[in-house]
């Protein structure tokens, strides 16, 4: 981190007052399901938002990205109003907004930062960058916040000052991931427990497979889907879809007035109730089991949700076709990455596999790497 230091005083002319970082994240099972109030189970990865930070006593943020170059972005605190597309600048800015707005004193800022978490891949790009900000902004000026407070900060900054209407999953597994685990999280009441998650000593691995495809359609799309869930919350008379039991799935679907809208209840029920299979399974030791209950998430999402793409089913057909227990898309679609659980043995020839798979469909040749569970956000300098 001395290197991200270092560059922090060739840019500002002065030592940081630190150096942190924050994880971005893959989920392995659990999608569309954090805004429903329900059930997710992400794990975060060795790739991190690095942030040099030091504190100012003037009003004055500055912001600057060593990943995507060009000037420092200077803004004035009091100054600091949502939507106003600052470009990627509005993640770090809408955290000092969101402190202020819960009302805590933050006068401003230089801040540097880095980022080793893939952009457009559905692994928490942005929240990693809001996460790491709000916690250097937290050790910096002593504010009275603990990590799943500086979660629900993040997510504020970028629902309502960036305007992306996200759950609260990836702020949460940015901020709270511990090493070797992932991360059960109750959305309704952000209760959560931390599931050892040792695949080599099971001589498994898990694949995170980047497309590098993000399609235009995934614009919109994740607020249609909250809308039509909102909808079928409605009709159910049911606060979130939570509250609707898997069990009396079938009935439900039966007072649902649009087709539409039926599939997304589906979804959202049948993953809450994916998540806790899975974690019963890690509980018991029984790993390899959720390789099919993965398979059939990805059904899923690419039938009832509808959120998948061809590359994302590409992925998912060839891996289990080349032996993988189990496969599907992770985040929200249209693109970004998918997840696949192999034996050891299998993680050549899957991931050979997959290179040829998109050769042959005049792809560009996917990342592909392993998702270590990590630590969460924490200082490191």
């Amino acid at each position: 981190m001395s290197e991200v230091a270092a560059a922090f005083r060739e840019l500002y002319g002065h030592e940081p007052d630190g150096v942190w970082a924050a994880p971005g994240r893959v989920n392995l099972i659990g999608e569309y399901t954090d805004f429903n109030e329900g059930f997710v189970m992400p794990l975060a990865l060795p790739h991190t938002a690095v942030a040099a930070v030091s504190r100012r006593t003037d009003g004055v943020l500055r912001i600057h990205s060593a990943d995507i170059g060009g000037p420092v972005v200077e803004l004035r605190a009091d100054d600091l109003e949502p939507l106003s597309g600052a470009g990627w600048a509005a993640y770090p800015a809408g955290v000092v907004w969101a402190l202020r707005q819960a009302g805590h004193e933050v006068p401003g800022a230089d801040i540097h930062l880095t980022s080793t978490v893939p952009t457009g891949a559905g692994l928490s790009s942005s929240a990693a960058l809001e996460v790491v900000t709000g916690l250097a902004l937290r050790d910096i000026f002593q504010l009275p916040l603990s990590m799943e407070e500086l979660a629900s900060i993040a997510q504020r900054a970028e629902n309502d000052f960036v305007g992306v209407p996200c759950g609260i999953m990836d702020q949460t597994a940015s901020a709270c991931c511990t090493e070797g685990h992932v991360l059960h999280l109750d959305a309704r009441d952000l209760s959560r427990r931390q599931i050892p998650f040792d695949l080599p000593a099971h001589g498994l691995r898990l694949l995170v497979v980047d497309t590098r495809v993000k399609h235009a359609l995934g614009d919109g799309a994740y607020a249609e889907r909250r809308a039509g869930c909102e909808q079928g919350a409605r009709e159910l008379g049911v606060r979130t879809l939570r509250e609707v039991p898997f069990a009396q799935l079938h009935s439900a679907l039966g007072r649902l007035s649009s087709p539409t809208v039926r599939d997304y209840v589906r979804h959202v029920v049948s993953d809450n109730e994916r998540v806790e299979r899975v974690a019963a399974l890690l509980s018991a030791g029984g790993v390899r089991g959720v390789g099919p209950v993965l398979t059939e998430g990805h059904a899923s999402l690419r039938d009832d949700l509808r959120v998948s793409c061809a590359e994302l089913d590409l992925v998912v057909s060839t891996a289990v076709s080349s032996g993988a227990l189990g496969a599907r898309m992770t985040g929200g679609g249209f693109g970004g990455s998918a997840i696949v659980l192999v034996e050891e043995a299998g993680v050549d020839p899957v991931t050979k596999a997959l290179m040829t798979a998109f050769e042959e469909a005049g792809l560009a040749r996917p990342r592909v790497f392993e998702a270590v569970p990590s630590q969460g956000a924490r200082r490191v300098g």
